[in-house]
């Protein structure tokens, strides 16, 4: 190689490396932040606004935007696959731009509802490229480090928009202002929007459309003019579905590298939902890669969303007889509950590559339920304030430090080159799945049994995280011989 040349994948890093990072990871931020705004606005309309929305309703509305999410995962993925991520990677800030601009201007339930869908349509559009930038530009020694670190971004997304809500809401003292919250996702897309501007074609999809020129130019663009082309040049073909080429059962990441390259002469097809589950260790990796995302997404999305509501039903708010005091009291606890996904994830990551990832996995299910037992416990035996706050605190920590970072990294190293689009899009859809049904039944298990029913179900769904991820994990990486 010349001397005077670096290659992509052992380069040091660069600043092209941490503004790629900073931009691909804006969608994340936003995400969370739309989860969180969605927590705060709900018991504002319900009290001040709609006192007829029932519990369902709230969890009805509550769901909407990841349904887009849902939705925009999979038909900008497809879509990018097919005509290039540089569009889409724009176009997907723009669409949340336009739905929180729709929801401030109309004011309304109705405009909030389709205000939020249209929003969870880009951000899921935003969560289907936003990895693959980074995957494909990092070294190899900080690619999967410098992923997790785009998940956590997620925590900044939480935090900063709970702590503006705050401050906000207090400096307002209107509740009936609650449709200007939205102009903060307004500005964070906004600057999504524009970091993306001055930004070019995937290299990947590039090298997989034959266009290898093209995309040696893009990566010069995005790390320098002294840097070549490392083993991405090596990503296969893209072909239509039903031409396949050269096809074999990758094992586990344990027993190879995470950088593995198929070669050139091989394609890429795409493999369907169907085929997926037609082997038996196939079906082993789904079950390990689908459930346990499906149960963090209860915790995630379930309890983070409606996290000022508990905090209320559990009493670690203001006792004010005045309904928007109790509401701003809890969204100051929300605040400072969210701190420790930022600090969960931070320590994830220092031990995403030190640790093997079923055990943080299970280890991380497990001490977030023993969070929620001294919870439960706490408002149980009437205990101290402080106490119950810790246990909240504890959940959230082990949460993201465990299932949050590690169900987003596993699918890639469970499933074949050849099957890994499908597999990981089938986890991906199943964990937005349980966040779904988390949204809608915790207002429903509230009403039903009061705070302590929620617990113990989330408890519950936590556990059968663990327990899957113990049982079926070590079928997968480490097969029976007769298999």
């Amino acid at each position: 190689m010349d001397k005077e040349t670096v290659n992509m994948d052992t380069m040091p890093l660069r600043w092209g490396h941490f503004r790629v990072l900073l931009v691909a990871s804006l969608g994340q931020m936003t995400g969370a932040g739309m989860a969180t705004l969605i927590g705060i606005i709900l018991p504002l309309m319900q009290l001040f606004l709609h006192p007829e929305l029932s519990s369902g309703a709230q969890g009805a509305i509550g769901c909407t935007g990841l349904v887009g999410i849902m939705i925009g995962s999979l038909l900008f993925g497809r879509l990018s696959d097919e005509h290039g991520y540089l569009f889409f990677f724009r176009f997907c800030p723009a669409l949340v731009l336009t739905g929180s601009l729709l929801a401030f201007w109309s004011d309304g339930l109705t405009g909030l509802i389709i205000g939020l869908f249209i929003m969870g349509v880009g951000v899921g559009g935003a969560y289907s490229l936003d990895s693959d930038y980074i995957s494909e530009l990092m070294p190899k020694k900080w690619r999967l480090l410098m992923v997790g670190v785009a998940k956590a971004f997620s925590a900044v997304g939480n935090i900063l928009v709970a702590l503006l809500c705050f401050f906000l809401l207090k400096e307002w003292n209107d509740p009936l202002l609650w449709n200007h919250l939205l102009l903060l996702i307004t500005g964070i897309t906004g600057l999504m929007l524009l970091t993306r501007i001055r930004f070019t074609q995937s290299p990947g999809w590039l090298i997989a459309h034959g266009r290898i020129a093209e995309a040696e130019t893009a990566v010069r663009y995005f790390l320098g003019s002294d840097v070549v082309i490392g083993e991405l040049r090596a990503r296969p073909l893209k072909r239509k579905k039903g031409v396949r080429g050269s096809q074999t059962d990758t094992p586990p990441l344990s027993a190879r590298s995470d950088a593995a390259a198929v070669s050139s002469s091989e394609a890429t097809y795409e493999v369907s939902w169907s085929d997926l589950l037609r082997r038996t260790a196939n079906r082993r990796r789904v079950i390990l890669s689908a459930i346990p995302w499906a149960c963090e997404g209860v915790s995630v999305y379930g309890v983070g969303i409606f996290t000022p509501l508990l905090i209320m039903a559990l009493g670690l708010s203001s006792d004010s007889p005045n309904g928007f005091d109790r509401v701003l009291s809890s969204v100051e606890v929300t605040a400072g509950i969210n701190l420790f996904i930022l600090f969960g994830f931070i320590i994830g990551l220092s031990l995403v590559n030190r640790w093997q990832h079923l055990r943080m996995q299970t280890g991380g299910f497990l001490l977030a339920t023993a969070g929620l037992l001294l919870l439960w416990a706490a408002y149980r035996f009437h205990l101290p304030t402080a106490v119950a706050v810790i246990g909240f605190m504890a959940f959230q920590l082990f949460l993201n430090a465990g299932p949050h970072l590690t169900t987003f990294i596993l699918p890639a190293q469970i499933y074949s080159v050849a099957e890994r689009g499908s597999g990981t899009g089938l986890a991906a859809s199943a964990g937005k799945l349980g966040a779904v049904i988390g949204v809608l039944f915790i207002p429903l298990l509230l009403a039903w049994g009061g705070v302590e029913l929620v617990l113990l179900v989330v408890m519950l769904v936590n556990l059968t995280g663990a327990l899957v991820t113990w049982l079926v994990g070590r079928e997968v990486f480490h097969p029976l011989k007769h298999e």
